[in-house]
């Protein structure tokens, strides 16, 4: 039986480059089935996807994480190409990223975009940086080394995504998809992508401040519920620093007078130890969850293999 092929794009307000990027993809992958689903726009993004052979849905709740979420539920496929809509993402990459999928087991390719031409079209400064910072966290916390973290050009197997439990609701889906891959230890590859930037008249949905915001406190999320030992050893590790740097003096004026005049020092000195002392334990505790948690995992990946 030929595998198939799913080409998820979700869409707000895309009129503009919406039909095109739909024929685009079906002449680069022309026995794939191209969904568009359409997040509350208030243009002829549906009626232009339609018309370009696209099967057209509605996700009414606001957000690309939730089209997401209901992409990865809804449509059963053998191998998921998701691109976004504003025609960003040429489609001369489209065949070679699900070929990675379905013929050298890739569970996720990630459409490489810094490594190509993103810098030079893009003309948002902040968003590069934003990219750039993202990466640097994420590669540091997990020690990986992925090259884009939030690109929107991404190809999966079936095992990702039916396991793939999405949280987020907005533009942090990226960041979690990568966060997730890599903690669960997914089998991940990534490949150079054109990218171009917007056309004129086609609006960013992005907010550099909030999404940025959101981005980087779903980071902090992520590694708190995924690496606690580390999370917590930082904190704890960062209030013993404290506690030293207040009793210490208190310890040198002791011995050189024998007398301790900074008793409110020595009192948050200790209070400071007792916090670390009870963030290392909470920390351990956590860690041996985590780890049953990755256990019940990959019992329920066999399950799924089987079915």
């Amino acid at each position: 039986m030929k595998n198939k092929i799913a080409v998820l794009i979700p869409c707000y307000n895309e009129e503009k480059t919406i039909a095109r990027v739909v024929e685009d993809y079906k002449k680069e992958l022309p026995d794939a089935e191209i969904y568009v689903y359409d997040n509350n726009s208030t243009d002829n993004t549906s009626k232009n996807a339609k018309n370009a052979g696209a099967i057209v849905r509605v996700e009414h709740r606001q957000g690309k994480g939730n089209v997401v979420r209901s992409m990865f539920r809804d449509i059963e496929a053998d191998c998921y190409l998701m691109i976004d809509g504003d025609g960003t993402y040429p489609a001369d990459s489209a065949k070679k990223m699900c070929d990675m999928v379905l013929n050298d087991g890739a569970d996720m390719v990630i459409g490489d975009r810094l490594s190509s031409t993103y810098f030079k079209e893009n003309k948002r400064r902040f968003h590069g940086f934003g990219n750039k910072l993202v990466r640097f966290l994420i590669n540091m916390i997990f020690r990986s080394h992925v090259k884009d973290i939030m690109t929107g050009s991404r190809a999966f197997s079936r095992d990702f995504v039916k396991t793939f439990p999405v949280l987020s609701k907005g533009f942090e889906i990226e960041t979690e998809m990568t966060i997730h891959a890599l903690d669960k230890n997914f089998y991940i590859e990534e490949i150079p992508v054109s990218y171009k930037d917007r056309e004129e008249g086609s609006e960013s949905k992005l907010n550099t401040i909030s999404d940025g915001f959101k981005v980087i406190t779903t980071i902090i999320r992520l590694f708190e519920e995924h690496k606690p030992m580390l999370f917590f050893g930082i904190i704890s590790f960062v209030l013993i620093v404290l506690a030293l740097i207040l009793v210490i003096p208190v310890l040198v004026e002791y011995f050189e007078t024998g007398m301790v005049p900074k008793i409110p020092s020595l009192i948050v000195a200790g209070f400071l130890v007792i916090i670390a002392v009870m963030l290392t334990v909470c920390g351990i505790i956590l860690q041996v969850v985590v780890k049953k948690h990755r256990e019940l995992f990959e019992l329920e990946l066999i399950n799924l293999v089987r079915r």
